[in-house]
């Protein structure tokens, strides 16, 4: 576990932009915090790295939007999901067995049904900014985190 210190939302976008650079096809990042503490901005400069053009909005009522770039993107929002049961009836597992990179906000929402190697990003309100704590699951990801913390 690494922890990054964003004074402003402007190192979160740098932070997002160096992470999409270091993301492979299959890759998963889940990404937790509060309302506000900065998940869709992560995910939009996350995906502007990955060549997606497309302008990024959290898919709260849709719970997954897909994206073309250099890497396909699949930015899930679970937070108003009952249960991980009903992941799948939105083909999750399909989507996670793919080349795409998958985003999922909230997911300690569906801790259970998660793959066994990811990138946990935990994002936390501090009294001048954003604490931002990586926790990587798997060889790849602890990699990709001693990458971005360098």
């Amino acid at each position: 576990m690494k922890k990054i210190y964003l004074d402003k939302e402007e190192k979160t976008r740098e932070i997002g932009d160096k992470l999409g650079k270091l993301l492979f096809p299959g890759s998963v990042v889940c990404l937790i915090g509060d309302l506000g503490a900065g998940k869709t901005t992560m995910t939009q400069s996350l995906a502007k790295s990955l060549g997606v053009d497309d302008y990024i909005t959290s898919p709260t009522f849709t719970i997954v939007n897909e994206y073309e770039g250099r890497i396909p993107l699949y930015h899930f929002d679970v937070y108003r999901i009952g249960c991980s049961e009903e992941m799948y009836d939105i083909g999750f597992d399909e989507y996670i067995d793919s080349e795409g990179v998958c985003i999922i906000e909230w997911a300690n929402i569906i801790e259970d049904i998660l793959p066994e190697e990811y990138l946990k990003i935990e994002l936390n309100y501090k009294e001048t900014g954003r604490e931002m704590v990586l926790t990587p699951f798997g060889k790849k990801y602890e990699d990709i985190v001693e990458e971005l913390t360098k």
